[in-house]
């Protein structure tokens, strides 16, 4: 064997390994330096917004934004705001909605209280959806809804309650499709940007930061909501948020994924389908 063949020079290194190299070092000097821990979530996602965000801030190279994170503690904020997922809508999947309108609701009606979920909530709009859907179900008043993401940023945009006004047609859309049968336009007043729900709405939510990858959990849950959020984690990670999740639900607990996401191995067996076609999943009797 020729030796030499294994004495690569660095130069000989493709760009594309030289970047791997680098954002190796910028996922380690976030989890070592404030904790923040995306070292379990896809390359692919965590590259795309890294690039992104070198674009924006006229940053050359990972390398210099490493330094940027190291030495300038509040730019963390705006890349751990990048690196978390932000695409959402009210009542995003109609058809999930009307589901668990018609297999969850009579469920939580037998319940005194009830007590949701949303991990990875993003901006907010599927967790006003859901206190939508509650209100007109009769049981929003004995329900409180937790809701939580990564991102501080996204957590004050949630609790605002404000969606661009403009998006108002689209969510309207999605929420007759999900069966709801009022004027869509009385929840909220607008101004001439915005539009801005009802406050009496957001009387049962409680908002707060947590990260799935590294807090563990804080009550007993009737329902949990994580949906499109672990496409983005490897194997390991989102096997430990399954064990997560599994372990904050009640007896009889409902788990609500995202439409592309499917429950893993060895969870399959802890769960049933309450609805077909739909990622929506009632704990087994067995787990009590």
């Amino acid at each position: 064997m020729d030796h030499d063949a294994l004495d690569m020079s660095t130069d000989e290194l493709p760009v594309s390994e030289w970047e791997s190299i680098e954002i190796e070092l910028l996922i380690e000097g976030l989890y070592r330096a404030y904790g923040q821990d995306f070292r379990h979530y896809l390359r692919s996602s965590i590259r795309r917004r890294i690039r992104n965000r070198m674009c924006m801030d006229g940053v050359a190279t990972v390398t210099e934004l490493l330094g940027k994170v190291l030495h300038e503690p509040d730019y963390v904020n705006k890349l751990v705001n990048d690196f978390s997922i932000k695409v959402t809508e009210m009542f995003r999947d109609p058809s999930f909605f009307h589901a668990f309108r018609e297999k969850a609701v009579p469920m939580l009606r037998k319940l005194p209280e009830i007590r949701i979920w949303h991990a990875g909530c993003s901006t907010g709009e599927e967790v006003y959806s859901m206190a939508i859907l509650l209100h007109e179900e009769d049981l929003l008043d004995k329900a409180r809804i937790y809701a939580t993401d990564m991102s501080e940023w996204a957590i004050d945009q949630a609790k605002s309650g404000k969606f661009p006004l403009k998006r108002m047609q689209a969510f309207t859309k999605n929420y007759l499709h999900a069966g709801g049968s009022k004027e869509f336009s009385g929840y909220y007043s607008t101004d001439s940007d915005y539009a801005i729900f009802n406050s009496s709405l957001a009387d049962q939510m409680i908002f707060a930061q947590h990260n799935l990858a590294t807090d563990s959990t804080f009550n007993e849950f009737h329902v949990i909501l994580c949906r499109n959020v672990m496409i983005y984690f490897d194997p390991e990670l989102q096997n430990r948020v399954h064990k997560l999740f599994h372990d904050s639900l009640s007896a009889d607990g409902i788990l609500a994924l995202g439409s592309m996401e499917y429950l893993i191995a060895p969870w399959k067996q802890h769960y049933e389908e309450l609805a077909d076609g739909e990622r929506l999943f009632k704990k087994k009797a067995l787990e009590r």
